[in-house]
């Protein structure tokens, strides 16, 4: 197996928590080029897109939570989804909620105002996508929203989805860190969610 990368980008950076969780070694490949993904990988399939795992058999497959299945059914513990059906479903609702809600959010903001973004708004495209510069207010407050939504769920529990560690709090962690490249501040309001990344940080696999 080969996983894709680039750089400290967001996504690449949820599979490589999840892989030092699981304490499975992979080798990585970064394929950026400057503020770019290298030629040879964009030609190499459809999406365009980082992370991407290559099976030993040649099978690619891309998108963060795809691959973490992949992972999970293969190397089932420690277990990062979830083992009971309630405990599936709210993993997956808040994993859902903070890629749609947190990294979506950041990305907006990030993608609108950068100027090596110029013409990249969304990923994945061949073709030029200008930047929208109200985007960016819309990203902020996008994130804003999110942050409290966080901060009010850690009022009932320890972690996102519960009183353990999974996947959602990966991909919040990831969504926070990426705001903070995106110039997206935490409420101060949000004491809760500060000290849950603090806890967080201190676990070895998310210094990646």
């Amino acid at each position: 197996m080969k996983l894709y990368t680039w750089g400290r980008a967001p996504n690449p950076r949820r599979v490589l928590i999840f892989i030092a969780e699981k304490g499975i070694e992979i080798p990585v490949e970064d394929t950026g080029e400057g503020a770019a993904l290298k030629g040879e990988f964009l030609d190499a399939g459809p999406h365009r897109l980082v992370p991407m795992l290559e099976l030993d058999d040649g099978t690619r497959i891309g998108e963060a939570m795809a691959i973490c299945r992949y992972l999970e059914a293969t190397h089932p513990e420690p277990n990062l989804f979830g083992s009971t059906p309630v405990e599936l479903a709210t993993i997956e609702m808040w994993e859902r909620k903070c890629e749609a809600e947190g990294i979506l959010a950041a990305g907006e903001a990030f993608r609108n105002a950068v100027p090596f973004m110029v013409d990249r708004g969304l990923p994945g495209y061949s073709v030029a996508i200008p930047q929208i510069p109200e985007l960016i207010e819309r990203g902020r407050v996008r994130f804003t929203e999110f942050a409290r939504k966080l901060d009010a769920q850690l009022a009932k529990h320890e972690f996102i989805a519960g009183d353990r560690f999974t996947v959602a709090d990966i991909t919040a962690l990831c969504a926070v860190d990426f705001a903070e490249k995106a110039r997206l501040e935490l409420p101060t309001d949000t004491e809760r969610l500060h000290a849950w990344r603090a806890r967080v940080c201190a676990r070895p696999s998310t210094q990646v």
